[in-house]
């Protein structure tokens, strides 16, 4: 099959979160499978134009005028990737704004280009589309213009997480040269307002989200973000497939970012890199204590209203019992930065660092004993496979993908590998915190659970064929 990706981000190119990684992840194990994969994305500012090569012009109507955009290509692991260049990327320093809080006004017309674009490129290319699979809102909007432009193309629609829906004014279609439909609007009367998703929700002839729980959650009131009656009224259209991780880059065997490599056979290493992590992070150096890691957005989504917002919050009221050692990182809400900080600098067992870095993400995954993620909702996750293969227990709420990946040992003590808990709130989480630390004790047990958590799998080889089985089906059985 050729199949033709459009998405905002990508490895190796663009990256502003787990997108990113499973286009690039899932297009390059699409093509092992002896498919044609092109992906398209913009070609930013910030992008190496080093191996790109012209492949052509594109004119794209857009109201009383047309852009003209041109087509770069790379390949890159025998993935062909398509660069839209023009100004409203190219000029710009960041993806969706110059920082995560301050998007671009224009953006709504910047990805409608990149829809265009898309469009246009498959009624002028040699190489004939079977599959056009957008991701995100940014990419929405296709799954309708590749309707109106009658294209023999099917369309999939991925939904990373619902809860960013692009949403703008009525007017930014019309100054793109598009007349609303009711579909691609969301609210009422005069409020009515263009939600690039929920355009490619009623478009696109399969959707897809990335794990099955959460193809679940978001057809209920609670998760559906205002459109979980659209998504129920075309649930026998809608998948829920795992996400894999790119096992060339999380591998503890042959990590790039640290020497002390470990595995089922051979763990020792794990002590080892554990040590060095507490010297990394001004930890007291001891093999004993339990080590606990955090890799995150900082942000209420992913608990942190739960650990830091109470009379004495969750993570202090774990901190201050010294049973165990923690390492946060990441960035985001300023508020939750300071409490964090103010924990760190009071306890000498928490180490907050307020950054974002690769390679301290691998060590501290490999270091840790622990990985703590209270997220509200995790539509599929990461983090929770890479602690997994690195054979560090998750300790997470049950949502999403984490429901989905994670075995509890409260429920199975032989495959277990990580602890679930269903409700979140803060003494939900002092209860599962210091439920680990005693199962910690349990040497026994522990190091079957660790054993299970290295052993676990989640290549892309699985999710990849999944999703060659949706193709396949609305190509009429065709392979």
């Amino acid at each position: 099959m050729n199949i033709l990706m459009l998405t905002s981000e990508t490895v190796p190119f663009s990256k502003s979160g787990g997108l990113a990684d499973v286009v690039g992840a899932l297009s390059s194990s699409l093509n092992k499978l002896d498919n044609s994969v092109k992906v398209m994305m913009p070609l930013y500012g910030f992008i190496d134009r080093k191996g790109f090569k012209k492949e052509r012009t594109l004119s794209i109507p857009v109201l009383s005028k047309e852009e003209s955009v041109t087509i770069l290509v790379k390949k890159v692991q025998k993935v062909e990737y398509l660069a839209v260049e023009h100004p409203l990327f190219s000029e710009r320093k960041g993806i969706y704004g110059d920082t995560s809080f301050t998007p671009y006004s224009d953006n709504a017309y910047r990805f409608l280009l990149l829809c265009k674009a898309a469009i246009e490129y498959i009624k002028a290319s040699d190489w004939k589309a079977d599959i056009l699979h957008a991701h995100d809102w940014t990419a929405g909007p296709a799954m309708y213009l590749a309707k109106a432009a009658k294209l023999k193309v099917k369309t999939v629609f991925t939904i990373h997480n619902l809860a960013y829906q692009g949403d703008f004014s009525r007017f930014d279609l019309l100054s793109s040269g598009i007349t609303p439909t009711e579909k691609m609007l969301s609210g009422g009367g005069l409020e009515k307002r263009f939600n690039m998703l929920k355009t490619g929700l009623e478009y696109a002839d399969h959707i897809t989200t990335v794990s099955p729980t959460y193809a679940k959650e978001i057809q209920s009131n609670e998760q559906g973000c205002g459109l979980d009656y659209l998504l129920k009224a075309r649930s026998s259209s809608l998948s829920g497939i795992l996400n894999g991780i790119d096992k060339t880059e999380w591998n503890p065997a042959k990590d790039k970012f640290f020497s002390e490599h470990f595995s089922v056979k051979k763990q020792s290493g794990k002590s080892e890199l554990k040590l060095k992590a507490q010297a990394m992070f001004n930890l007291k150096q001891d093999a004993n204590i339990p080590l606990i890691g955090m890799i995150s957005r900082i942000a209420e989504q992913k608990g942190f209203h739960e650990l830091l917002d109470d009379d004495v919050p969750a993570l202090e009221q774990i901190a201050r019992e010294k049973k165990c050692q923690f390492i946060i990182i990441g960035t985001g809400d300023k508020r939750y930065e300071e409490k964090l900080k103010d924990i760190g600098a009071r306890y000498d067992n928490v180490s907050v660092n307020i950054v974002f870095s690769q390679e301290l993400s691998h060590i501290v995954e490999g270091a840790c004993d622990f990985f703590l993620m209270p997220s509200r909702y995790e539509p599929c996750g990461l983090n929770q496979m890479y602690s997994l293969v690195y054979g560090t227990l998750p300790i997470a709420h049950r949502t999403g993908g984490l429901a989905d990946s994670i075995i509890n040992v409260n429920e199975d003590i032989i495959n277990g590998n990580g602890f679930l808990f269903d409700e979140l709130s803060p003494n939900s989480i002092y209860k599962i915190v210091n439920q680990a630390l005693s199962f910690y004790n349990d040497k026994e047990h522990f190091n079957i659970a660790r054993t299970n958590a290295l052993k676990s799998d989640f290549s892309w080889d699985d999710s990849a064929e999944e999703y060659i089985k949706i193709y396949g089906k609305l190509l009429g059985g065709a392979k």
